[in-house]
């Protein structure tokens, strides 16, 4: 009977931490959400340069000419997130010009058959944001 009990407040307890972890503080400012982090899928600068090294096979020189070209890129992402005055058509357009820009930098520093295997990697992904049912090793054509 005594393990019951304990167990019942032991369950109660943990119920009510998570309810209270839930709430949202009432005394934080708006101005915090500017400061959220990206969001989860989103990798830093540091492994994002790292992850493409080793999918592109890229030399430590390379690796390091990329890393603040990304950083730069989210820096720039963030700042258009926390910019409220502008439209979401002109956000979106915004961010892809930010995208096309980053993304020839990168280029810049690739040789022709890494630059190939980039266009590819993002074709690829493109193509799963587009069909995320679709995984690549079931994909027509392959």
């Amino acid at each position: 009977m005594h393990t019951r009990n304990l167990g019942f407040l032991l369950g109660a307890c943990l119920t009510a931490g998570m309810c209270l972890a839930q709430q949202a503080d009432p005394n934080q400012a708006p101005a915090a959400t500017a400061q959220e982090p990206a969001p989860h899928h989103a990798m830093n600068p540091d492994k994002q340069s790292k992850h493409l090294g080793k999918k592109l096979g890229l030399s430590q020189d390379q690796v390091a000419q990329i890393e603040p070209i990304l950083a730069d890129r989210q820096q720039q992402v963030q700042a258009l997130r926390a910019d409220t005055s502008m439209s979401a058509e002109d956000r979106r357009s915004k961010r892809q010009a930010i995208q096309q820009d980053s993304k020839a930098k990168i280029e810049a520093v690739l040789n022709d058959t890494q630059k190939q295997q980039y266009e590819q990697m993002l074709a690829e992904r493109g193509a799963h944001r587009r069909n995320p049912q679709q995984s690549p090793q079931t994909q027509p054509g392959q």
